[in-house]
Order: structure tokens, then C-alpha cells, then sequence
């Protein structure tokens, strides 16, 4: 029986009556209570990856030490690596621990961790977007680690599963998500595989992404690609050519016999995006950086920002700026994560002395913001209202509790002056004002541009390589820097790039649409 013991919603229970719960439980003969934390209501977040690993585990504990029922305890949420599961088990927190999510990224979590290979588990990094954000819009839930999750028959990964002539020799351009899932995938399955990348690491965008605050988990993404892309590489199904800029005139080379026993048969370009450059007067004052040169180049920001762009990347941005101090350059990983910070700055009373585990709001002690930012977008409507359907709210929660962020919507950018300070109308008509940001630097996150200059250039030249070379992840579609979109698309080409009807230009595949979401489309209809 799951018994709620931290609703973190007014009202809530006390810890006395959920004693008195617990205990009336095990009478009725209950053999296991399951802890529950938080209403669907409540404003804390409970399980986005935001959370820190086994950060509600205290809950269970407490109710473990008051020793008034002798059933075993279940402790549960963001709890999804063999190691937090030691941890709490060892320090007594729990009896037991329950894990959902992990088992979509990798139904093998338990497999792996008995044998000793933590290391190969596909770790669920807690985004929602594909189980939890399908499940509330009809959708078939899936995972973004893990696309087989739930479409297990559509997507059938077996290794050397190809006969000898089908086998090819595949050119993979970029190690970004798409690109991994797409070599990791072909590989295993019998093809061998060459991945080029210019950086010297794999993970794309994903090395941005894990050093934004409550991201850490990207680490575990990089981290089990990385290991499985190497035993591939071992058994002689992979090569990796990182820190090697591939171009056009390469591609026709190789692809024209040379090296003869590495002949490339087919081209996988997947080399994501660009950020888009607004077109604003004044925009090559050196105030200005893109959010490459923030989070991937580390360059020094100052203390008052103007951030343009509030689509995902302008919210880690801010979240990031918000939060990173420069003199502490270290990226956390999601064992590093302070649990008790981050309980302090959503105001839960870990001490359980008051109703449902709220503080009040005199009575909580958020981390100081290293920054002041305004925040932007050109249209109207809320800032972030395309973000995750289950995660959103904590992103604009967090930017607006830290009272540093200056959210405006219906913004023109006129114009950086000579100081680098933004110009910029609010609004339209007689209602629009105008102001001037003084600011420090300013952030430019106005969305992406698909890099798809060698899937162009194979076109423009009219020759063999027209029909050989494959776009997919950012290159194929820009969009929100879909990561979710990009590993389903990589992994289910992989396994059809062997087939003569698999052309480019009808190489994406996607997901069936489910009994699910075909009923769901017909509920919102009727109710429209």
C-alpha cells in the first residue's frame, strides 16, 4: 500500500496522523507500505530530473526509525542507479526501494548491477518527455534514452542479426545523440560502423546540456554511450575518428574506394545545428555571446544579463547564469547534487515538524543567485509555454522564485549601442513602451539552424552520393533540439538502412500511433 508521507500541499497531513495511518495500515494487514511524496498539485518537484538523487529517501527513514510498524518500508522517487539504491539500503533509510522510470531506460538495470556492470546500464536521466509527457497527452509512453521502450516490436535490436550481404560500411558524421544512437544500433546489429566527430569528445550538445543546473544526469547518457560505443569498437564493428572535420570532397574519397577496405557505402550526417543570429543593429559588440559560447566555451559573464530567446535554451541558460559561480568551474555530476540544498530552496521541512512538510515562506533560505537576467521572447503569451508538458512549471517556478529573473514577452530588439546595452519595444500599438537594458552581456538563444551543408553539397553535385547520404537528429530538423527525436530517428533508420526502398528523403521513421493516443485524439474531440 503506498501511504502519502510528505503531500507538500496546504493543508496536508501531519507526521502524527500519518503515524496513526501506518500504523491502522499494517492492522488492516497491509505488508508493505510504499512511500508516497507530493500531490499531483503540488508546486515542489518530486521526480524531474531536477530532483536529486534519493532526496525524498529521508521521508521513509523517519518513519523507519520511530519503529511503530514492523511491515517493511519502501522508499521511492528519483531513485534510478544501483548505487543510490545501496546507499539508501545501507544507511538504513529503507526495507526496500521502488523504481519505475529506470526500467524504461534499461530493462536490464538489475541484470547489469548483479554482474557488476553499473557501468552499461542506460540510466534514466528523469526528463519525462517520453513517459510521462506522452502518458498525459494519450501517447504511447516511451523513453528519450531508450525508443524501445514500450515499442519493443517495432524496434527489435538484435545483435548480428543482418546476413553478410546486407552488411555495409556506414560513414556516421557527428556524435551527438543522433548520431550515437545511430552507431551504436547499425553496429550492433552487423554493420560496420565509422564515426567522425571534430570535437575529441561524443556527446554533442549533451556536453552543454549536463552543465546546466538540474542536468547532471546527461553525464549517465554520455557515460553509457561512450562504454557501449567502445565495445563495439573492441569487437571490430566501430571505429571513431574524433577530432577529425569531415568534409564533402572526404566524403567522395572515401566513398570512391579509398581506403579500399574501408569504402563507405552509406553516409549518416548528424551533425546537428547552429545557433540562429537575429538580425539586430549592433550585434557584433563583444557583449555579446551565443549560449555555445556560455556553456560550452565557458566565457566570462557578468552580473546583469539580457537573455533573447525563451524556448528551452534560453531557460538553461538563465538557469545556468543563475546559479554558476566562476569561481567554482566544476560540473556536477548527479551523485554531487546537495540534497539538502535543494530541499532548503523548495522549502520542505525535512524535520516533518510542520503540516505536510511545507515550510513557510518566511522560513525558507534560498541559495543566493550569482546573476540578475531579463529574459525575453519576441512573442506574446507566456515565457516557456512550449516546454515539457510535466516539467515546465519548475523551470519557470525556479527562474521566478529566485526574484532575479525579469521575464517580458512581446519584445522587439531595436537595437546594442556602443555601451552593449539592448534597446527594445514592449508590446505593439498604443500600448508599447520602450526601455534600455543596461546590461553586462547579453546571451543570444533565438533557437537553431540545421547544419546540413554536406547533405547539400551531395545534392548539388548529382552524383552517386545523392542517393548514399542520410540526414537525421538536428540536421534533419532543428526544432527545440529535440534529443528525444534524435535517438528514436537514429535508432530506428539503423535498423532500415539496409533496405533498397530507404531513400533520402524517406529515411525518418517514427512510432505507430497507439490505441491510446487514437482514443485520446477522440475524447478531445468530443469535448471540443
Amino acid at each position: 500500500f503506498r501511504l502519502s508521507m510528505l503531500d507538500l500541499v496546504k493543508d496536508g497531513s501531519s507526521w502524527e496522523e500519518i503515524k496513526v495511518l501506518a500504523q491502522a495500515m499494517e492492522d488492516a494487514g497491509v505488508t508493505i507500505i510504499n512511500t508516497g511524496i507530493g500531490w499531483h498539485e503540488a508546486r515542489i518537484p518530486t521526480i524531474a530530473t531536477s530532483v536529486p538523487r534519493g532526496a525524498f529517501s529521508f521521508v521513509t527513514k523517519k518513519l523507519r526509525d520511530e519503529k511503530i510498524v514492523s511491515v517493511p518500508l519502501c522508499a521511492t522517487n528519483r531513485i534510478n542507479a544501483p548505487s543510490t539504491v545501496e546507499s539508501i539500503l545501507a544507511n538504513g533509510s529503507a526495507d526496500l526501494i521502488s523504481m519505475a522510470r529506470p526500467f524504461l531506460a534499461d530493462p536490464e538495470i538489475i541484470k547489469k548491477s548483479r554482474e557488476g556492470r553499473d557501468q552499461e546500464i542506460n540510466t534514466c536521466i528523469a526528463c519525462n518527455q517520453a513517459c510521462l509527457d506522452h502518458a498525459f497527452i494519450g501517447k504511447t509512453a516511451s523513453c528519450l534514452v531508450n525508443p524501445r521502450a514500450c515499442h519493443e516490436t517495432e524496434i527489435m535490436i538484435e545483435p548480428d542479426s543482418i546476413s553478410s550481404d546486407e552488411k555495409l560500411n556506414i560513414g556516421v558524421v557527428g556524435s551527438g545523440p543522433a548520431g550515437m544512437a545511430f552507431a551504436h544500433t547499425a553496429a550492433t546489429i552487423g554493420h560496420h560502423v565509422t564515426l567522425f566527430d571534430k570535437s575529441d569528445e561524443i556527446g554533442g550538445q549533451f556536453n552543454m546540456a549536463k552543465r546546466v543546473p538540474g542536468k547532471e544526469e546527461f553525464h549517465e547518457t554520455i557515460r553509457y554511450f561512450t562504454v557501449q560505443l567502445e565495445k563495439l569498437r573492441k569487437e571490430g564493428k566501430l571505429d571513431m575518428q574524433l577530432g577529425t572535420e569531415m568534409s564533402y570532397s572526404e566524403m567522395e574519397r572515401r566513398s570512391g574506394g579509398y581506403p579500399v577496405d574501408g569504402k563507405i557505402d552509406k553516409w549518416i550526417i548528424a551533425t546537428g545545428v547552429d545557433p540562429r543570429v537575429p538580425d539586430i543593429p549592433g550585434l557584433d559588440h563583444p557583449n555579446v555571446l551565443s549560449y555555445i559560447d556560455v556553456l560550452r566555451s565557458k566565457a566570462k559573464v557578468g552580473h546583469k544579463v539580457a537573455v533573447i530567446g525563451a524556448g528551452g535554451i534560453g531557460f538553461d541558460v538563465s538557469e545556468y547564469l543563475l546559479h554558476h559561480d566562476d569561481a567554482d568551474d566544476h560540473d556536477k555530476k548527479a551523485d554531487e547534487v546537495d540534497v539538502d540544498e535543494f530541499l532548503e530552496n523548495w522549502g520542505v521541512d525535512k524535520n516533518k515538524s510542520v503540516r505536510a512538510g511545507l515550510l513557510p515562506e518566511e522560513d525558507i533560505q534560498m541559495t543566493k543567485p550569482h546573476r540578475e537576467i531579463v529574459l525575453m521572447q519576441r512573442k506574446k503569451g507566456k515565457l516557456g509555454a512550449g516546454l515539457g508538458k510535466t516539467t515546465g512549471w519548475i523551470h519557470r517556478s525556479t527562474l521566478l522564485r529566485s526574484k532575479q529573473v525579469e521575464m517580458i514577452a512581446e519584445v522587439s530588439y531595436d537595437k546594442i549601442d556602443a555601451n552593449g546595452h539592448l534597446h527594445i519595444t514592449i508590446g505593439k500599438g498604443d500600448k508599447k513602451s520602450t526601455r534600455v537594458l543596461e546590461v553586462d552581456n547579453i546571451v543570444l538563444c533565438a533557437g537553431q539552424i540545421s547544419k546540413r551543408d554536406l547533405e547539400e553539397a551531395a545534392v548539388e553535385s548529382g552524383g552517386d552520393l545523392t542517393t548514399k547520404v542520410f540526414t537525421i537528429g538536428g540536421a534533419y530538423e532543428a526544432g527545440e533540439l529535440d534529443a528525444k527525436r534524435a535517438i528514436d530517428m537514429g535508432t530506428r533508420l539503423a535498423l532500415r538502412i539496409k533496405d533498397d526502398d530507404v531513400v533520402p528523403g524517406k529515411h525518418a521513421f517514427q512510432a505507430d500511433i497507439g490505441a491510446e493516443e487514437k482514443l485520446y485524439d477522440t475524447m478531445m474531440k468530443l469535448m471540443r
